[in-house]
Order: structure tokens, then C-alpha cells, then sequence
């Protein structure tokens, strides 16, 4: 199975499956001298890891990583880094009155139709379990563009069904992780009003036995201008690769997005001018941050439409894999609504874009 590695000058290689051991990535290309522990990758691998709260699935792992090379006395060393998380809580057992069935929304018949076999159990490489290792890589990636930078990268929710959140301007992470009375903002929505009707939407749809989708916002500030390429390697369209290889993920769109086909040129188009510091910035943004493929100096800006979670415990029409019309449904622990652990998913593969330009833009000289 090749298409396991991404990226260029920073490079990561995942391997893993939903049930299996655990789930491991490589990363190449990370400068030496980084700052990195364990308890530096706890901090996402905890936004992203299964029961954290009562409306995500309530799998027990504690993915607790394990950095297995490329890193000595707290810092990286330049070479290869390996970071494996073990597979603590699996439940193979629940897949087995349906491992001849094709769950309707998942990749069971396109695997097949692919390899011709396929590890049954939660979906295996194409579970979203596999994207623990890619948090873990965009831990290391954020740290590269905060030293060389002073860049963050920060992910939330905009959107779950027809609950939609007036979004401050500047969105932090304390305002994405808490909610202003201190309590854990377990939707990952800034928006504290928006955020209560989320939940509530949440536990109905749960109890409903069914489940809800939604959109995340991703948004980069202090990356400076001048990463990406103008043909196919435009950082935009490294971008939504990044975010359409999520699972889930069935949209991207940037700056103003799809808002830009009611607009005439003269209202879509950001005027420039120059700051206090006599640095080039447009007046707007709704262009997100970049131009020709290439940053703009202003905030990269992403939306990615994430699909209600296809495992439903209530029944539905399919067919086995001799073609056989059957009834389906799925066991197990599943999201009722994949948003609020999605946004450190989005976070961390905008920060392996980003952090890979970063170090290709270096490589030209012209820093």
C-alpha cells in the first residue's frame, strides 16, 4: 500500500491500523535543536484522543506517545524521529457479526474493490485512529514555525448542523479549550452561546441513535509571505490535500470561499497597503492568505465540511460482499459528532504544510 508518506523537506510516513498494536510516524527533516518531550505531544494528543467527554466516543486510550528515535537530552537531533502510540482499548469483537457487511458511508467496499481484502475491525487503515500519529507529527511541526516564526496555528468549530457560531476575530486557544467560566469547552466552538446549542444538538442526535456533521475553521498567523509555488505545488492546494486526506472530510474551501461567486471583482478583490511598519498587507483578507499559491504575509484561512460519522447503532440497509441485501448495525463507541476532536486532526496537518514550505522557502536562501 504506497501513499503513506507526506510532505517534501518536512516529510512524515504513518503505519497503524484502528485495532492493531498501535500507530506510529516517522518524521524527516526536522531541524536539530528543537525542544521536544513527551509531555510536549501529550498536550494535542489529548484534544484528539476518544473520551474525553460524553458526546465524542468513549473508546479508553490514553495515547500516551513513545519517542522512539531523534531526540536526546530534550532536543532533536536532525535525524529521523519515530514516535509510536500503543493501542490500549480495542474491541475486535464487536466488528465480528459484520465483518462480511458493508457499512454504508465507510471505505469497506472500496477497500475491497482496491486490495480485494481488508481488515474488518473499526476500518483499520482507513479508521480516523490512524490520525493520532499525524497529531503527533504536527506537535513537532508547530514548534518548528513558533522557534523560526513566532507562528501559530489554531483550530474550532464553526458550524454543527444548523448551529452556526459568531466567531470572534481573533480566535485563541484558551477561548477554542474553555469556556469563560473556566469549565472545558468540549465542542471546541468560541462562541460560548453557539457552543451550549451544539451540545444540545449533539446529545439529541446521540440519543437518536444517529449522528451530525459540521465545519471547522483553521487559521495560521505569522506566516510571512512568500511560501508555495504558482503551479501544482501552490501551498493552497497542499493545503486542502492536507485536509481532504482527513476522513470525513468532503470540503475545503479558503478566504471567502465558495462566497466569492456572488461577488463582483471590485468587492472580492483586497486592496493593498502598507502598516506602521511598512510591511505589504491588503486591507481584507478574503483572499486567506494567499495569492498565485503563494502566502501572502496575511492569516492563512481554512474551512474544512466534515460528514456526520457513518457508524450508526440503529439499523440500516445494506449488502454483504457476495452482493446479498442485509440489515446493519454497527457496535461499538463512535462520535455522534466527529467536529470537536477533528480540530487538532485539521491543526496538525496545516501545521505539516506549512512547516514543509517553511523549510523548502529556507532552502531558496532567502532568509
Amino acid at each position: 500500500m504506497p501513499g503513506n508518506t507526506f510532505g517534501h523537506t518536512f516529510r512524515i510516513t504513518t503505519a497503524g491500523e484502528s485495532h492493531g498494536p498501535g500507530n506510529v510516524v516517522i518524521i524527516d527533516g526536522c531541524p536539530p535543536g528543537i525542544e521536544l518531550t513527551v509531555d510536549d505531544l501529550v498536550v494535542d494528543l489529548d484534544r484528539r484522543k476518544p473520551g474525553q467527554s460524553k458526546i465524542v466516543t468513549q473508546r479508553k486510550e490514553s495515547d500516551r506517545p513513545e519517542i522512539l528515535s531523534g531526540v536526546f537530552e530534550g532536543k532533536t537531533t536532525g535525524t529521523s524521529i519515530a514516535i509510536l502510540v500503543r493501542n490500549e482499548d480495542q474491541k475486535s469483537r464487536d466488528y465480528d457479526d459484520i465483518k462480511d457487511l458493508y457499512r454504508p458511508g465507510h471505505a469497506d467496499f472500496t477497500f475491497d474493490a482496491r486490495y480485494g481484502f481488508r481488515d474488518y475491525r473499526g476500518g483499520g487503515r482507513s479508521s480516523a485512529r490512524e490520525t493520532v500519529a499525524r497529531v503527533a507529527a504536527g506537535v513537532v511541526a508547530k514548534k518548528i514555525l513558533a522557534r523560526e516564526l513566532g507562528a501559530e496555528v489554531v483550530g474550532y468549530v464553526v458550524q454543527i448542523g444548523d448551529v452556526r457560531a459568531d466567531v470572534p476575530e481573533h480566535v485563541t486557544l484558551e477561548q477554542v479549550e474553555k469556556l469563560p467560566d473556566g469549565s472545558p469547552n468540549v465542542t471546541r466552538c468560541p462562541d460560548p452561546e453557539a457552543a451550549a446549542k451544539m451540545v444540545a444538538l449533539i446529545e439529541e442526535v446521540r440519543k437518536a441513535q444517529d449522528s451530525i456533521g459540521g465545519v471547522a475553521e483553521v487559521v495560521a498567523r505569522g506566516i510571512p509571505a512568500g511560501l508555495g509555488e504558482p503551479v501544482f505545488d501552490k501551498l493552497r492546494a497542499d493545503l486542502g490535500k492536507a485536509l481532504f486526506s482527513l476522513p470525513a472530510v468532503l470540503g475545503v474551501e479558503t478566504g471567502a470561499g465558495f462566497g466569492v461567486a456572488t461577488l463582483r471583482g471590485s468587492e472580492n478583490n483586497d486592496v493593498f497597503e502598507t502598516d506602521a511598519h511598512g510591511r505589504v498587507r491588503t486591507r481584507t483578507n478574503r483572499h486567506g492568505g494567499m495569492l498565485g499559491g503563494i502566502s501572502s504575509g496575511m492569516p492563512i484561512v481554512l474551512r474544512a465540511a466534515v460528514k456526520p460519522t457513518s457508524s450508526l447503532s440503529r439499523e440500516q440497509d445494506t449488502i454483504d460482499r457476495e452482493g446479498r441485501p442485509a440489515k446493519i448495525r454497527t457496535k461499538g463507541r463512535h462520535d455522534p459528532c466527529l467536529l470537536p476532536r477533528f480540530v487538532p486532526m485539521a491543526e496538525a496537518m496545516v501545521a505539516i504544510v506549512l512547516a514543509d514550505h517553511w523549510l523548502r522557502f529556507k532552502a531558496l536562501g532567502r532568509v
